[in-house]
């Protein structure tokens, strides 16, 4: 079994790059993405959702072989089909536009989850928008985190809020309750801003502590992070790349920060791997092909 399984939505990336005509075909969905980089960070990473019987989920099913990630527990439904989801590229960034109503990850129940991986495993990670896609999907990630709890595993939590999904009143109210069950806290400085409305990332860590959280790893996108635990507290500063594409950044630093916290139990250690990391998935275009290495990453802390 895995020691890392996460709980959401894996989708198909559609990436247009700057100038192109045609969309590139890759793999997307924020907790998938994390596992990758988990594994890629070599851990021991898995995936507990479902996909559409159709080449969509094929493709997934196919990468995470490929990545080795743990798809033991992902169901394969033969009605509804897998989610979609575009990028495109301006000046100005990149914009995002979804094709998941009804997906197959968003049917997903408290009667598929594998009860005995999760309490099998070190780590549960999920998100904001695990819980987003459907009430039905955010009620088995409450279950799967008082599984967890009972269990003794460690909750990892990245807000990840998507204002297309749900509301900001309701996201707030389902994901602070998440959060007061937590250890580990992911958070993006953007949608933390939203959900607690304050704009000082210190503050926003002293937040997220004060729900219970262990560690709050407050990711800053170009600003780099802040990892704050009750005694201590470290800004890392940004590690430098020429950056072409963020579309799986945040989500490389969950992967990256699980697996070098489960290593090395270091929350300090594990902030300026996964920072280094989510830098170094920026300098390619998609989600998951620019995703570094274990070494990778080491070499570019060294340099």
């Amino acid at each position: 079994m895995p020691d890392i399984i996460a709980l959401g939505e894996p989708m198909v990336e559609l990436n247009r790059h700057k100038g192109a005509e045609h969309y590139a075909v890759s793999c997307g969905g924020d907790v998938s993405n994390a596992m990758v980089a988990a594994a890629r960070s070599g851990a021991s990473s898995g995936i507990a959702t479902a996909v559409g019987d159709d080449e969509f989920g094929r493709t997934l099913l196919a990468m995470w072989a490929r990545e080795g990630v743990d798809a033991a527990h992902v169901r394969v439904d033969p009605a509804a089909p897998t989610g979609l989801y575009f990028v495109s590229h301006t000046e100005a960034g990149h914009d995002f536009s979804y094709r998941r109503a009804g997906s197959a990850a968003s049917l997903y129940g408290s009667g598929d989850l594998p009860r005995d991986a999760i309490r099998g495993a070190k780590v549960l990670h999920v998100s904001g928008i695990s819980q987003a896609i459907s009430t039905r999907a955010a009620d088995a990630v409450f279950d799967a985190m008082a599984v967890a709890r009972e269990a003794g595993v460690l909750l990892s939590y990245d807000t990840n809020i998507r204002v297309k999904l749900w509301p900001v009143a309701r996201a707030r109210a389902v994901i602070h309750e998440a959060m007061t069950n937590i250890d580990i806290a992911l958070p993006g400085l953007d949608d933390a801003r939203l959900l607690v409305g304050v704009e000082d990332p210190d503050a926003i860590a002293d937040r997220y502590l004060s729900f219970g959280a262990r560690i709050v790893a407050l990711k800053l996108g170009s600003q780099g992070c802040l990892i704050a635990t009750a005694e201590q507290r470290l800004r890392v500063p940004p590690h430098r790349v020429e950056a072409v594409d963020a579309t799986g950044a945040g989500d490389t630093f969950d992967g990256a920060y699980l697996a070098e916290y489960l290593l090395t139990g270091d929350p300090f250690r594990a902030g300026l791997y996964a920072n280094t990391a989510a830098a170094l998935a920026t300098r390619g275009y998609g989600a998951v092909d620019p995703m570094p290495r274990r070494g990778d990453v080491l070499a570019a802390l060294a340099a």
